[in-house]
C-alpha cells in the first residue's frame, strides 16, 4: 500500500469518527462551539497528510496522523457514550482513546519536531516514561468507571488514581518537553530558528491550555473549558502550519501563484527527492543521454518550468519540454561539466529560492554526470583494451604458431633435416618470447613478484634512449594494493611510451615519492613537447579516468619545445 493512500485512509478514519462523535454528542444542528470542535480537530489529519504524503520516510506526519486518529477515536467513543447513556464497554475504551491523543499532542509532538525523531539519546528516558504516563492514564479512565463517590468499588477507585497520577505526570513530562524545545530553540541554526520559535509557543500555549482543561475538570465553568479544549485542538497544529508556510518546515512551501492571488501549497520535490530518482535511475544503468534526460525532466518537475535543459561540456544538450526562447535561469554544473538551464516557470516568476534549490542540485548533479561518464569511459576502456590484445595476438603471436605449423608440417612431409628443426625451433622460442611480452603487457610478472620500483626498472631498461628511475626511501620494499601499482606502473609505461612515440625524447627520469597519504609517479622528457590545449590526449584520459576511479588524479605540464612533465597520483594507506 503505497504512502498516499495510507495517509489518505488515516485522515479519512479521522475526520469520520471526529465528525460522527461531536454530531452524536450535540445532536443536529450542532452549535457553534460544536462545529468550532470539528474544524479544529480537521486541521492535525490535514497537516499530517501533507507531510506524509511529501516526506513519507520523516516519521512527523505519521506521528500527527496517529494523533489525529486518537482523538478522531476518542471523539467516537465519547458521543457513542452519551447517545447510549453508558460509559462501559467499546464506547468507554474508545472514550479513554481521548487521553493517548492529549499525550501525544501535548509531549511527542513538540518533542520529535520537525523530523520525527528525538533531539538525542538523552531524551530516551523521558519518552519512556512518557509512554508510560500516557497509559496509565489511558487505562485509568477506562477502568475508573463506574465512579460514583466513595462507595465505588475499589478497583475503579484505584483505576481513578492512577488515571489521574498518569494525568498529572503527562503534564510534568510536557513541561519538561517544553523546556528542552526552548533549549532546542536557542541552540539551533538561524534557518531553523523560527521553525522552533512557533514550536515553542504552541507548546508553551498547549501547556497552559492543559492547565485551563484541569480547572474546567475540578469544578471551573465552561469558559475554562472552551479555553483549554480550543488550545489543545489549536495550538500546536497552528504552529506547525505556520512552520510550513512561513519557514518551509521539511522543505514544502507555501506561497502565491499567478496574478490571480490563488494560495496553493508547493510541494515540489526537494534536492533529496531528485537525487533519490537520479539514484534509482543510476542502478537501471542507462545510456548516459537516458540519465542526462531524467535529471532535466526531474528539475522541470521540481521548478514547474516551460522546460528544462542539461548541457554538457562536451556540447551535449539534452532538453526536458518545449524550449521556447531564452533560458531564465542558468546555473554551472559541479567541475565546469557543463550547465543546467530552465526556462520560464508555468505560474509565476522563478525565485531566489528556485536559484538556491538548483544550485543545491547542481554539486551532487555533477557527481552524477561525472560518476557515470566515468563508468561508461572505462567500459570503452576496456573495450579498446581487449581489441588491442586481441589484435595483438592475431597479428603477432597467431601468426607465428601458423607459420610453426605449416613449417612442422613441412618437416614431417620432407624428413625435415637439421637446418629446418633448428630454425622451427628459433621459431616457437620468439613465440614464447612474444607470448610472455603479451602478458606482462597485461599485469607484468615484475609487478606481482618484485612490486612497482622493480616492475617500472624493468620497463624502462628495454627503452632505446637513457632513462632514470629513482624511488623514495623505503619505497622499493613497500607493497601495495593491485589496483594502485596497476594503475601507476601502466600510467608511467603510457608516459614513456609517449615520450618516445611522440615527443622524439632523447631523455627520460621517472621518480616515484611517496609523501602526504600520496604515492606519486613522476615522469619528465626532453623531448619537443606540445600545447595541452589544444593536443589530446586519448591515451593518458583512459588513465586518468583509472586513477580517478581510485580518489587520484593525473597533471600534465608541457609547451613547445619544452618536453613534459606528467605528475600522476592516488591515495595509499599510511
Amino acid at each position: 500500500m503505497g504512502s498516499r493512500l495510507t495517509a489518505g485512509l488515516l485522515v479519512a478514519l479521522a475526520a469520520v469518527s471526529l465528525t460522527t462523535g461531536a454530531l452524536l454528542e450535540s445532536g443536529l444542528p450542532p452549535p457553534p462551539s460544536q462545529l468550532a470542535f470539528i474544524l479544529l480537530g480537521l486541521v492535525t489529519p490535514a497537516l499530517g497528510w501533507l507531510l506524509a504524503v511529501r516526506r513519507p520516510f520523516s516519521p512527523y506526519g505519521w506521528l500527527l496522523l496517529a494523533t489525529a486518529v486518537f482523538l478522531g477515536l476518542g471523539s467516537l467513543g465519547v458521543g457513542i457514550a452519551l447517545a447510549a447513556g453508558t460509559p462501559t464497554g467499546v464506547p468507554g475504551w474508545l472514550a479513554g482513546l481521548f487521553a493517548v491523543y492529549f499525550g501525544l499532542n501535548s509531549i511527542f509532538v513538540p518533542l520529535l519536531f520537525p523530523e520525527g525523531r528525538l533531539p538525542s539519546r538523552r531524551w530516551r528516558p523521558v519518552a519512556w516514561i512518557s509512554a508510560g504516563t500516557i497509559s496509565a492514564h489511558a487505562l485509568g479512565v477506562v477502568a475508573a468507571w463506574p465512579v460514583s463517590g466513595p462507595q465505588s468499588p475499589p478497583v475503579s477507585m484505584t483505576a481513578a488514581a492512577v488515571g489521574a497520577l498518569g494525568q498529572i505526570l503527562s503534564w510534568v513530562m510536557a513541561v519538561i518537553v517544553l523546556v528542552g524545545l526552548v533549549v532546542r530553540w536557542r541552540r539551533s541554526a538561524v534557518t531553523e530558528r523560527g521553525q522552533y520559535a512557533w514550536m515553542v509557543a504552541g507548546a508553551g500555549a498547549n501547556t497552559l491550555s492543559f492547565v485551563a482543561l484541569i480547572v474546567f475538570l475540578m469544578g471551573g465553568d465552561a469558559g475554562w473549558g472552551l479555553v483549554g479544549m480550543t488550545g489543545t485542538l489549536g495550538s500546536l497544529p497552528a504552529a506547525v502550519g505556520v512552520a510550513i508556510v512561513r519557514h518551509r518546515l521539511l522543505d514544502i512551501r507555501f506561497g502565491v501563484r499567478g496574478s490571480r492571488l490563488l494560495f496553493v501549497f508547493d510541494v515540489r520535490p526537494s534536492v533529496g527527492d531528485v537525487l533519490s530518482s537520479l539514484g534509482s535511475a543510476m542502478e537501471e544503468r542507462p545510456e548516459p543521454a537516458a540519465l542526462i534526460g531524467r535529471l532535466a525532466a526531474s528539475v522541470r518537475s521540481a521548478l514547474e518550468t516551460t522546460w528544462a535543459a542539461v548541457r554538457l561540456a562536451d556540447g551535449t544538450r539534452v532538453v526536458a519540454g518545449v524550449e521556447v526562447g531564452p533560458p531564465a535561469l542558468v546555473v554551472p554544473v559541479r567541475g565546469g561539466l557543463g550547465q543546467l538551464e530552465c526556462g520560464p516557470r508555468q505560474h509565476g516568476r522563478l525565485t531566489a529560492d528556485d536559484r538556491r534549490f538548483l544550485e543545491a542540485l547542481a554539486v551532487p548533479a555533477g557527481l552524477a554526470i561525472q560518476s557515470e561518464g566515468l563508468a561508461v569511459r572505462l567500459v570503452n576502456a576496456q573495450e579498446a583494451e581487449r581489441r588491442r590484445i586481441e589484435r595483438n595476438i592475431h597479428d603477432g603471436v597467431q601468426q607465428q604458431l601458423v607459420a610453426l605449423i605449416a613449417g612442422l608440417e613441412l618437416a614431417r612431409a620432407t624428413g625435415g633435416g637439421a637446418d629446418l628443426l633448428t630454425e622451427l625451433r628459433e621459431q616457437a622460442r620468439q613465440t614464447l618470447t612474444d607470448l610472455r611480452e603479451l602478458a606482462a603487457g597485461i599485469h607484468p610478472s615484475a609487478l606481482g613478484q618484485g612490486g612497482l620500483v622493480e616492475a617500472v626498472e624493468e620497463r624502462c631498461a628495454k627503452l632505446p634512449v637513457p632513462t632514470k628511475v629513482s624511488a623514495g626511501e623505503g619505497l622499493r620494499a613497500t607493497r601495495f594494493s593491485d589496483e594502485v601499482e596497476g594503475a601507476m606502473y601502466f600510467t608511467v609505461s603510457e608516459a614513456v611510451a609517449n615520450a618516445l612515440k611522440h615527443a622524439a625524447a632523447t631523455r627520460i627520469e621517472v621518480r616515484l615519492d611517496r609523501e602526504e597519504g600520496r604515492l606519486h609517479a613522476r615522469v619528465v622528457d626532453d623531448g619537443r613537447g606540445f600545447d595541452p590545449a589544444t593536443t589530446a590526449r586519448r591515451g593518458l584520459a583512459t588513465l586518468a579516468d583509472r586513477l580517478d576511479a581510485l580518489g587520484g588524479g593525473l597533471e600534465m605540464q608541457a609547451a613547445p619545445g619544452k618536453g613534459t612533465q606528467m605528475t600522476a597520483w592516488v591515495p595509499v594507506d599510511g
